[in-house]
């Protein structure tokens, strides 16, 4: 109820008045605190020269960032520049072998980055669970991708198989462990789709060329077998209406965002900024709320640009990837959370919807929930933080799931019933503002780090209630309104195309 119930425009103007002036407010506190700690002893890791003639420095804690911009920047650039032309050249002449032509220069690709070793060790744990898939046993593919990722997920088998790899420069653990454990993810999906075919399973070379294609090789996301299968195997290459215009579009918009990001760290310091807490405690609530804030959206620009640049290069060979994830400014919903939609994707075919069913069942969804954040916590590689993360957001998603339930109830529903659409959107509104702050408040544990996320909790919950609190929580439920007037229109739009089609 209140899906597409409309509010008035002038209170719609009111709540986007409010969220920019609290945007604005609580900006220009973290401005302030970036331009006094610029010189600051504590920061001088995390902050480098940048823009001398702006007399600003450049926030650079962020390693994957830098390594992209830096040492990975001319490797990105030559791979996946050679990637592209190759992939024309293929789709030109041989259209029907392109995904061979992919195949033989991914491995070419690895082959030159990470040395013969390497390739052994990805093409082996490729072998084993190949022949795992010829046993058709859905528990014993589960059993034995879980075994290879924890290979490489635990130690001391981690350092064992890296041991192997020789040679040394700054990005190889990086890519090491980056590609085993895509590869593991994929040959798992391979492996299900087999024990699901009827009359045989795929070939080891369908495997393959699952597993080498270059864009998803090291850093995802993962698209799985059936997709990826279905989507190559198409011999007539054609275009949709205005696609190369909108890969153009999309190519440029990854390149401003990436230019945005630049501009921001050298006025905002916000990586850099939580980690002396001592420095932090000294910001105003609305400071420290906006700085929890901000990482969220950061990381979230860094997924989208990462996986909008490996997107923007799967589409020019006519494959149609793993969505970048929704924006964080755009959730209030635990089950919509995720920065990489090609995991979540993988997760929910293969673990979370298939036990979850329907989702309808607490017992069967909390099952499924805490079964999907084992495997998360397997993949991200276990620790405190990944285990207090972990368990907080297995929480939350359940929690909507009993709230939900609980309000469903014969007087709760009669009393909805009796409301206006507008009332029940204001009143799902306030609750989803809540549901907001748990999201930021869970996730800045993996993002920071455990401190940070307790110290923001104790200002803005304890020591600085009721005002700040109440205050946030109202924003929030501003913001939150205008979210839901999106999907409004967003539900209009879909439906009015569906009476068309």
């Amino acid at each position: 109820m209140g899906v597409k119930a409309m509010l008035p425009s002038y209170e719609l103007g009111f709540y986007a008045l409010v969220v920019t002036c609290a945007v604005l407010y609580s900006g220009s506190g973290i401005f302030e605190a970036s331009r006094d700690s610029m010189n600051r002893k504590a920061f001088r890791d995390g902050i480098k020269p940048g823009w001398h003639y702006f007399g600003r420095k450049m926030d650079v804690a962020d390693f994957e960032w830098v390594m992209w911009f830096t040492s990975f920047r001319n490797i990105i650039i030559f791979a996946l520049s050679g990637h592209v032309l190759f992939g024309k050249i293929c789709s030109m002449t041989v259209p029907q072998h392109r995904a061979v032509m992919y195949m033989i220069y991914g491995v070419l690709a690895v082959l030159g980055s990470m040395g013969l070793l390497y390739l052994m060790i990805i093409l082996s744990h490729c072998l084993l669970l190949y022949s795992v898939a010829l046993a058709k046993q859905k528990w014993l593919c589960y059993v034995a991708g879980l075994c290879c990722l924890a290979s490489f997920k635990v130690e001391p088998f981690g350092s064992w198989q890296s041991g192997f790899v020789t040679g040394a420069f700054d990005l190889q653990d990086v890519l090491f462990y980056g590609g085993c454990t895509f590869t593991i993810m994929r040959c798992m999906s391979f492996a299900l789709e087999s024990s699901e075919k009827e009359g045989g399973i795929y070939s080891i070379f369908d495997l393959l060329k699952y597993n080498f294609y270059l864009p998803f090789f090291f850093f995802g996301p993962v698209m799985t077998f059936d997709q990826f299968h279905a989507q190559v195997s198409t011999h007539e290459l054609r275009r949709k209406d205005n696609e190369m215009k909108n890969i153009r579009v999309n190519a440029l918009l990854h390149v401003g965002a990436i230019v945005a990001v630049d501009i921001f760290f050298h006025f905002f310091y916000i990586l850099t900024l939580p980690s002396d807490l001592k420095f932090v405690n000294r910001l105003s609530d609305w400071s420290l709320a906006g700085l929890a804030y901000s990482n969220l959206v950061y990381d979230w620009v860094k997924a989208a640009v990462m996986f909008g640049v490996i997107n923007t290069i799967a589409r020019l060979d006519h494959l149609d990837p793993p969505q970048p994830p929704k924006c964080i400014t755009m959730l209030y919903i635990f089950a919509e959370t995720h920065f990489d939609r090609g995991i979540n994707d993988w997760l929910c075919k293969y673990v979370y919807d298939h036990i979850g069913e329907n989702h309808d069942n607490i017992l069967k969804e909390l099952v499924a929930s805490i079964t999907t954040f084992a495997i998360t916590t397997l993949w991200l590689g276990p620790c405190e933080v990944v285990y207090i993360w972990s368990l907080v957001n297995c929480f939350g998603l359940n929690f909507e799931l009993w709230v939900q339930k609980f309000f469903q109830l014969g007087p709760f529903a009669k009393l909805e019933a009796r409301l206006s659409g507008a009332m029940s959107r204001r009143i799902r509104a306030a609750f989803g503002a809540v549901n907001f702050w748990a999201i930021v408040l869970y996730n800045i544990l993996a993002l920071n780090s455990l401190e940070f996320a307790l110290l923001v909790t104790k200002r803005l919950l304890v020591m600085g209630f009721p005002v700040s609190t109440l205050s946030i929580w109202f924003i929030t439920y501003c913001g939150v309104q205008l979210i839901k007037e999106r999907e409004r229109i967003l539900a209009i739009e879909e439906e009015e195309k569906a009476k068309v089609e």
